[in-house]
């Protein structure tokens, strides 16, 4: 399976506009089996199908992980 390099995940925000990260795939793979993505910091991780599925990872003790309203790969 070819998944998209990144993808747009867009979280509903106290603000005006909603925030969005962008994350990118890495070489490890889920619990489910498909690819992990996570943005620069390493903070925010995810799980993405190729349906567009998200699984959140946590990756830290006591990070209280949202799920994103959108998710939208991100075009070459």
């Amino acid at each position: 399976m070819d998944y998209p390099e990144g993808y747009e995940l867009v979280f509903q925000a106290a603000a005006v506009e909603d925030d969005v990260v962008i994350v990118r795939r890495t070489a490890a793979a889920g619990a489910g089996g498909y690819p992990i993505y996570e943005d620069e910091t390493g903070i925010v991780r995810a799980e993405i199908s190729e349906r567009g599925e998200v699984r959140m990872l946590a990756s830290g003790g006591h990070q209280d992980v949202g799920v994103p309203l959108l998710v939208r790969p991100l075009t070459p």
